[in-house]
C-alpha cells in the first residue's frame, strides 16, 4: 500500500507516491507553460494544467502496480483561480499570483474595508496577489464571467473535482482567496461581497487532512490507479505543505522553499498586528491547529529559468551533450568566493519585506571582466539576500527562527545551499527528499485513513535529514555588510522605479 501526494506548481506538477515510511516508489512529472497575453498577464490554461496531472498519475501509477496507493491529497500553487461553468466549461485562464493587472480592484479593496481591516480577518497583507481582486478585474473587463460562473475553483479543489470527487478546499488554501476569516475559519460574507463572489461560488472549506470522497472506479481504471476505492484527502497550499513535509511544526524552525517561487515558512501562534508591517502573511498551517508566518519573493526559481532560456546556450549545449540536468551546470560553474555584482531578483515586483508592485530587477557592478558566471553567482546570493530580509522581519515580528529545512528543487544544489547558510547565518538542513509538498500532503493522506495515528508520528516516520550546511564565520562580516547595501540599493532605485511606473 502506497501514499501519493500531488503538487501543483506555477510552471509544472509532480505525483510522488511514498511507502509508509517514506520511500519514494514512483514519480513523474510535467512542465507546463504560463502564457503572457500581454506584459504583467501571467495565466495558466487549466485543462492544458489537468491534462499533464493526469499523464502524470498515470505514468506513477504504472510503476507501482505491486503497491497500489490507497489514498492520495493534492498540494498546489496559491491564489490561482478558475471560474467554471454550470455545464463543466471553463470559462476563463486562470491568472497567477504574479499576475499584476488587477492594481486598480486591488487599491479599491484596501479603499474600501482598509488593508488593516483585512489583515485583522485573513492574515493576509493587501496586494494584487490574491484571488478576489483578480475575480474584480473580471467583473470589470470581462463580466459575463462572473454572470456564468457556477464554482471558482484554486487549483487544490479544482484537481479534486476533476477526480471526481466534491470540490473540498482545505484552511491554508482558502485563506489565499482573501476571503477566509482565519479566525473563524469560514468565508468571510464582508469579504465576499466586496470581492464579488457569492459564498456558492465557492468550495467548502474544511481543515486539511479529511476524507473528501473516492475517485470514481472508471476514472480510477483510466488513471491506472489498482486499487478499489481510493480515498481524497484535503491537502494545503503549497507552502505550508511543504513546511509539514520539511516537518516544521515547531516553533523556531523555518522551512525555506526554493521552486519556481522563493518562501520562508515559521511555525506561529495567530496572526498579529505588528507582522503587517514587514507584509508577513499568517494563515492556517496544513497541519490543522497551527498558523504558519510566511514570507517570499515571486521572481524565485524563474529567474534562473530566465537565465537558462536567455543567457545559457552554452550551458545548454554542454548540458546536452554529457546528458546532464542543465542548472547542475549553471550553478557549478560559479567560485567559492562572495558574488563581484549585487541583483535585486524583483522581474515581478519586489519581495514580501518591501511589497513594491513596482519594483523591477537591477544588477549593479558589471564590467568588462563580467562573466556569466559572476550573473549566476549574484542571481543565487540575490535571491538569498531577500530571504535574509525576510527572516530579519519575522525575528522584529515576534517570530524567532533559529534553524532552516530547504525543500525544492533548489534545495538539490549543495552549492546553493551553502550560500543560504553563509548569507541568513543559519544552519540549513536538506532531507531526503526535495518533493516535501508531496511528502506533506501524502502524510495527511495517511493521517485521515489511519496509517498514522498523528501528524507528528507521520513526521518522525517519513522525515529523513540527509545533511546540514552551518554558516561559515570567515563570512559572517562581509555578508552582513552586503545585506545592509542590498536593502539600500532597493531605497536608492525606489524613486527610479515609481517615475518609471508615472511614464507609462
Amino acid at each position: 500500500m502506497s501514499l501519493m501526494g500531488i503538487d501543483v506548481g506555477t510552471t509544472g506538477c509532480k505525483v510522488v507516491a511514498f511507502d509508509e515510511s517514506g520511500v519514494v516508489l514512483a514519480q513523474a512529472a510535467r512542465e507546463y507553460p504560463l502564457i503572457v497575453p500581454q506584459p504583467g498577464w501571467y495565466e495558466l490554461d487549466p485543462e492544458r494544467v489537468w491534462r499533464d496531472v493526469r499523464d502524470c498519475l498515470r505514468e506513477a501509477n504504472a510503476l507501482i502496480a505491486h503497491d497500489p496507493v490507497s489514498a492520495l491529497a493534492i498540494s498546489s500553487q496559491g491564489e490561482a483561480m478558475t471560474p467554471i461553468a454550470h455545464d463543466g466549461r471553463i470559462l476563463a485562464n486562470s491568472p497567477i499570483s504574479s499576475d499584476t493587472r488587477n492594481r486598480a480592484q486591488t487599491a479599491e479593496m484596501a479603499a474600501a474595508l482598509g488593508a488593516e481591516y483585512i489583515y485583522t480577518l485573513t492574515g493576509q497583507p493587501m496586494s494584487t496577489i490574491y484571488t478576489l481582486p483578480k475575480v474584480l478585474w473580471w467583473r470589470d473587463h470581462a463580466p459575463e464571467i462572473l454572470e456564468q460562473t457556477w464554482k471558482y475553483l484554486c487549483y487544490v479543489d479544482f484537481v479534486a473535482w476533476k477526480l471526481g470527487v466534491e470540490p473540498a478546499i482545505d484552511y491554508s488554501m482558502a485563506a489565499r482567496t482573501l476571503a477566509l476569516d482565519v479566525r473563524k475559519l469560514d468565508w468571510s460574507d464582508e469579504l465576499l461581497a466586496a470581492g464579488s463572489v457569492r459564498r456558492d461560488q465557492l468550495a467548502r472549506a474544511v481543515p486539511s487532512g479529511a476524507v473528501i470522497g473516492e475517485i470514481p472506479s472508471k476514472l480510477a481504471a483510466d488513471l491506472g490507479f489498482t486499487r478499489r476505492n481510493v480515498k481524497v484527502v484535503t491537502g494545503g497550499h503549497d507552502q505550508p505543505a511543504g513546511a509539514l513535509g520539511a516537518g516544521v511544526l515547531q516553533p523556531g524552525r523555518a522551512m525555506l522553499a526554493i521552486g519556481t517561487t522563493e518562501a520562508l515558512v515559521a511555525v506561529t501562534d495567530e496572526p498579529r498586528l505588528e507582522m503587517l508591517e514587514y507584509h508577513i502573511s499568517c494563515y492556517p498551517h496544513a497541519a490543522p491547529g497551527l498558523f504558519i508566518a510566511l514570507s517570499g519573493n515571486q521572481t524565485g526559481g524563474r529567474l534562473l529559468r530566465w537565465y537558462r532560456d536567455e543567457l545559457a546556450a552554452a550551458e545548454r549545449a554542454i548540458a546536452a551533450a554529457a546528458d546532464r540536468d542543465v542548472y547542475d551546470v549553471i550553478v557549478e560553474q560559479i567560485d567559492d568566493a562572495p558574488a563581484r555584482l549585487l541583483l535585486l531578483p524583483y522581474f515581478v515586483g519586489s519581495g514580501t519585506y518591501h511589497e513594491d508592485p513596482l519594483a523591477s530587477g537591477a544588477l549593479i557592478g558589471m564590467n568588462f571582466d563580467t562573466r556569466r558566471k559572476d550573473i549566476v553567482a549574484a542571481i543565487l546570493e540575490g535571491l538569498t539576500f531577500e530571504q535574509a530580509l525576510g527572516i530579519r522581519g519575522l525575528n522584529q515580528s515576534g517570530v524567532p527562527i533559529n534553524a532552516l529545512t530547504a525543500i525544492g528543487g533548489g534545495a538539490r544544489s549543495e552549492r546553493w545551499m551553502q550560500i543560504k547558510a553563509d548569507i541568513t547565518d543559519l544552519p540549513v538542513t536538506i532531507i531526503h527528499t526535495s518533493e516535501a509538498a508531496s511528502l506533506g500532503v501524502a502524510m495527511l493522506a495517511g493521517w485521515a485513513t489511519g496509517v498514522y495515528s498523528s501528524l507528528n508520528e507521520a513526521a518522525a516516520n517519513l522525515i529523513k535529514p540527509r545533511k546540514t550546511f552551518e554558516p561559515r564565520a570567515d563570512r559572517r562580516a562581509h555578508y552582513r555588510r552586503q545585506l545592509d547595501l542590498y536593502g539600500d540599493l532597493y531605497r536608492a532605485l525606489r524613486p527610479i522605479y515609481q517615475s518609471m511606473a508615472a511614464d507609462k
